[in-house]
């Protein structure tokens, strides 16, 4: 399988955030390895390790370019100089207060709980815009197999026409900044509170700041990991 890049945000590796989220999902993505999962007292290490499988994949993160191969013009030095001259262009982001917030899913009657932002920051949506469009130089065209997965059916117009230029349907218009701890699970709300109160008991800053984008790594379509980071500003 070719190797994919995706560009996000991703906390510093010694803050609280990063370990709270980390734990969360039992995968740290600097490293590249398992660590111990913590889970509600009431589910059991099994059911979490499924609950929370899909997000693992990517590491604790929210997307701002999406996982991409890059086209024949493109290589990874390339790609990490081109993330480098960008950051250093743009400057950090005041995301503002964070709470846990359950998202609806595909899914009847279940939902995906990720920490967001309490209300939509200022300067987040020309941030996403300029790398979404910025990295399009070095993306390949999707497949038909990869649009495909994306089922392009359920999709609005709009995220067709998106999935289509960008390769991703949720970006511009559609994006919702969100940093992902579980896939779609039943009693979202309970989970919620009891992740909320995990996230404080670590002490978890009380307010965002996107202050740096990571280019991460997928290898024969295993878990993503840090390549490298670049501070914005």
């Amino acid at each position: 399988m070719p190797t994919r890049y995706a560009v996000y945000y991703v906390p510093a590796p010694d803050s609280a955030l990063w370990r709270f989220g980390s734990e969360v999902l039992g995968y740290d993505a600097y490293t590249g390895e398992t660590v111990p999962q913590w889970r509600p007292d009431d589910i059991t290490a099994e059911d979490w390790h499924a609950m929370t499988a899909d997000p693992r994949l990517y590491g604790y993160h929210a997307t701002l370019k999406a996982p991409f191969r890059l086209n024949g013009g493109g290589d990874e030095t390339r790609l990490a100089k081109s993330l480098e001259d960008f950051a250093a262009a743009h400057r950090p982001v005041d995301l503002g207060e964070w709470i846990v917030k359950a998202i609806a899913s595909s899914r009847p009657d279940s939902a995906f709980l990720a920490l967001v932002p309490a209300a939509p920051p200022e300067g987040l949506a020309s941030l996403e815009g300029a790398v979404v469009r910025h990295f399009d130089a070095l993306r390949a065209p999707l497949t038909q197999a990869e649009v495909a997965k994306r089922n392009p059916a359920r999709l609005s117009e709009r995220q067709r026409a998106y999935l289509d230029a960008h390769g991703y349907p949720y970006v511009l218009e559609e994006f919702r900044f969100h940093m992902t701890l579980t896939g779609p699970i039943t009693k979202s709300g309970e989970v919620g509170s009891l992740l909320a109160e995990r996230a404080k008991a670590l002490n978890v800053a009380p307010r965002l700041n996107l202050d740096r984008l990571g280019l991460f790594r997928q290898e024969d379509g295993g878990r993503f990991r840090v390549l490298s980071i670049a501070m914005l500003g």
